[in-house]
């Protein structure tokens, strides 16, 4: 099943928070009554990861959303694709290191929690923010686009609701901390990639930069040259005016937004590629605002997290989607 987004009408309303400012005050109250209590200590690497039933769905995902934006895998154990998609979703779970929490949820065991979120197909993947469910996408989406749903989320747990994530503790019983990737000898093929790149071998860039990843999807630098490689081949022998009278002709092409968004940035109009797909993932929906708002990430990575126009467009972003 090909990864999609979830439509917005579906968000479940959990009553516990009805807006935003609401939201925040509510989980700044939980967590200084956790604090009071002595609760809010270092969590045990096994507490990213939880089995949730009906009974205790309160407690450990709308409490627990107070502190931590809450990720909800409905699953089940015949369905094949939720056995691709589990293990990365725990894997991401301990690397994010207190980020997120992941909760699993049964769907054969909680038929009502499966009724009451509006599941139609697993696996089935929701957030929990200060108790308000988001749905975040349907089937075994590919590794780079869960990373960047979960950036999304954190990003707008902290901006908006002011969560901060937990503390783990490696050493606590329970659990241990998560094998590091190992750092690798990357040299030969970071100095490869760009050779290929200066030799106008995007193909071969590409490769290059993805054979680094595999072994270490965290390196900064072949995240960065893979984005840089894929743009500049999209963009190679591309018509400007072409392009250009086809994006201005029809605002709906998904394709002629996303192709003018790679030659504004090329051609240094980052505000503006920004901008449009922006505008694009606003007027869409289901595959082509997925597509767009992919693409839309895959150009925050050209030119950097901190530089101020992703950060003004990320905001952006995050207020289309949620």
């Amino acid at each position: 099943m090909q990864p999609r987004n979830m439509s917005m009408s579906g968000v479940v309303d959990l009553a516990a928070v009805k807006a935003a400012g609401e939201a925040k005050a509510k989980a700044e109250q939980a967590r200084a009554q956790a604090a009071r209590q002595g609760g809010g200590g270092a969590v045990p690497p096994s507490a990213l990861v939880i089995d949730v039933d009906e009974a205790g769905f309160e407690r450990d995902i709308l409490q627990r959303s107070t502190e931590v934006p809450v990720v909800i895998d409905f699953w089940a154990e015949w369905c094949e694709p939720c056995k691709q998609l589990g293990p990365l979703l725990e894997r991401l779970a301990a690397e994010y290191n207190g980020r997120f929490v992941l909760a699993k949820i049964d769907v054969d065991a909680n038929q009502m929690l499966m009724q009451q979120f509006g599941i139609q197909g697993i696996p089935a993947v929701f957030a929990v923010v200060a108790g308000q469910a988001l749905p975040l996408f349907q089937g075994a989406a590919p590794e780079a686009q869960i990373r960047q749903t979960l950036d999304e989320l954190i990003r707008v747990g902290e901006e908006r609701f002011g969560l901060t994530g937990i503390t783990v503790d490696a050493d606590a019983a329970g659990g241990a901390a998560a094998p590091a990737q190992p750092a690798g000898p990357y040299d030969a093929l970071l100095e490869a990639a760009v050779r290929a790149l200066d030799a106008n071998d995007f193909g071969g860039a590409i490769q290059a930069y993805r054979n680094v990843l595999v072994d270490d999807p965290g390196n900064t630098e072949a995240k960065l040259g893979l984005a840089q490689a894929e743009l500049l081949s999209r963009v190679q022998g591309m018509d400007p005016q072409t392009v250009r009278k086809n994006a201005a002709d029809d605002p709906a092409d998904v394709p002629a937004q996303l192709a003018a968004a790679d030659l504004d940035l090329v051609g240094g109009h980052v505000e503006d590629a920004f901008g449009r797909l922006v505008d694009t993932v606003r007027r869409t929906a289901g595959d082509d605002r997925d597509t767009a708002r992919v693409r839309l990430l895959e150009l925050f990575e050209v030119i950097g997290p901190d530089d101020p126009r992703v950060v003004k467009a990320r905001s952006a972003l995050a207020r289309v989607l949620f």
